[in-house]
């Protein structure tokens, strides 16, 4: 009887396994990413190899709070509300320098700060691209010459109650909150359309003049 009964519990974990396996859930927008944004910037650019198509590689966002040495509910405050909009623990940024203009000794705290990275770092864009940007007062898109040499993109948030897991009556305070989208790419051309391609509302290039 034992002999039969290991045999069956092994079917049953086998197929629990495949299962399992079956259902991964993957994001949204990375399926985006390996079925239309791929072939697409590989046309675009005629990459030789699938690998050299830029990606995005992690989101950070950072919240700067002045009065951050002598304020710790707005502190503390700050950090709880920046671990419900991205979904991961917040982590306190402190001075690396004494600033006499500022008052600010090396260690203080200054703000906070998240960097988010695969299955997280796609759901918080997507919650950006189509819940929070557009919430935003008198909002005319994102200006395209925010990107530095390097494909990265840099932008800034002025209220984070455009988050819809912030309460309005719990927050401190206003405060602003800047977003640095880190991507694979060696130049600003690939990595806008690269952003552009998954939805993110930036502002259209004007476009050349040919001189005749």
């Amino acid at each position: 009887m034992t002999p039969k009964n290991s045999k069956t519990t092994k079917n049953v974990t086998k197929s629990t396994n495949k299962s399992t396996k079956e259902g991964v859930y993957v994001p949204s927008l990375l399926n985006l990413y390996k079925k239309v944004i791929v072939p697409e910037m590989l046309k675009k650019f005629s990459y030789s190899n699938v690998m050299e198509v830029p990606k995005i590689n992690s989101i950070c966002l950072n919240i700067g709070l002045g009065d951050a040495k002598t304020n710790s509910k707005g502190l503390e405050s700050a950090v709880n509300e920046l671990t419900l909009i991205s979904g991961q623990r917040a982590v306190i940024t402190t001075a690396k320098n004494d600033i006499s203009n500022f008052k600010i000794r090396k260690g203080w705290p200054v703000g906070c700060k998240v960097t988010l990275r695969s299955k997280k770092m796609y759901e918080f864009l997507e919650r950006l691209i189509s819940v929070a940007l557009p919430r935003t007062r008198d909002f005319r898109g994102l200006s395209f010459k925010s990107f530095d040499a390097r494909g990265n993109y840099n932008f800034g948030i002025k209220e984070q109650i455009i988050f819809t897991e912030i309460d309005y009556d719990k927050i401190q305070s206003i405060n602003g909150i800047n977003v640095t989208i880190v991507t694979s790419s060696n130049n600003n051309d690939e990595a806008y359309y690269l952003l552009k391609m998954f939805g993110l509302p930036l502002r259209d290039k004007p476009k050349k003049n040919k001189a005749a």
